[in-house]
């Protein structure tokens, strides 16, 4: 488990694969319900999730995320609806949000003074058009106030981890000539692009001040974490999903 300075004032956890069920290549906390996994497993994982905040299933919310910039709002009517997002806010208690990841970055964030609460999966895509962004806006259409958000960026792949092509570049330097700062060149066609860094700017651009991150390399941590291109680069047809939560509990003051 690791935890954010950040929001030690509201009940969060970005979890490690570390203390589950699961088996072989899921071992063992893999909460991916999209994963091949068996589902009695993934289900039993995800009751460990709930059981730590002392909140019943129900409360869980989870995504069916695509890499796409939107974001909802949870309300407790419509909780048990599928969520088909990449992004969730809500201003009501006891309600656990969380994000699926395997490489690309969880965020969390907190108004503290207006309890307010998200949670946005961040990969390259999503961050890029705009999943940051529109999580913000929907927390501001609770009321939040951008002045007082923290946030916390998961764990997520490094940039020594990171390398792309030549055409993932160009879509970085066609957005903006100053996203050149996230790439290192290791040749005419292999870069090496540090997707935490790119986040932190655009939430640095949203006017969010208070920013930490979890200096954790998915690729390189085995141990502790699921990686999607290590799943790839062993040749693997499928992997795990670590889940990153926020919730505020129902006796916050």
């Amino acid at each position: 488990m690791f935890f954010s300075k950040n929001l030690r004032d509201v009940d969060h956890c970005f979890f490690s694969r570390i203390g589950g069920c699961s088996e072989k290549k899921y071992s063992s906390l893999n909460c991916g319900k999209g994963s091949n996994d068996n589902h009695l497993f993934v289900e039993d994982n995800l009751k460990i999730i709930h059981k730590y905040f002392n909140l019943p299933r129900s409360k869980l919310i989870t995504m069916y995320q695509t890499h796409s910039n939107i974001c909802k709002i949870v309300e407790p009517k419509l909780r048990h609806k599928e969520y088909k997002c990449d992004g969730i806010v809500t201003k009501h208690r006891d309600i656990i949000l969380s994000v699926l990841t395997a490489d690309c970055a969880p965020i969390l964030f907190f108004d503290r003074k207006k309890l307010i609460i998200g949670a946005c999966h961040a990969g390259w895509r999503g961050a890029l058009n705009g999943i940051i962004e529109n999580t913000l806006s929907s927390m501001k259409l609770l009321g939040a106030n951008i002045n007082n958000i923290s946030c916390s960026i998961g764990p997520c792949i490094g940039q020594s981890s990171y390398e792309v092509k030549f055409d993932f570049y160009k879509l970085f330097f066609d957005k903006s000539i100053k996203n050149k700062q996230f790439f290192i060149r290791i040749n005419e066609d292999k870069y090496q692009f540090s997707l935490k860094n790119f986040i932190t700017c655009k939430l640095e651009e949203q006017g969010v001040g208070n920013i930490d991150t979890v200096n954790i390399d998915t690729y390189k941590d085995e141990y502790l974490c699921f990686s999607y291109r290590r799943s790839l680069h062993k040749k693997e047809d499928d992997y795990g999903r670590m889940i990153s939560t926020i919730t505020i509990k129902g006796n916050h003051s």
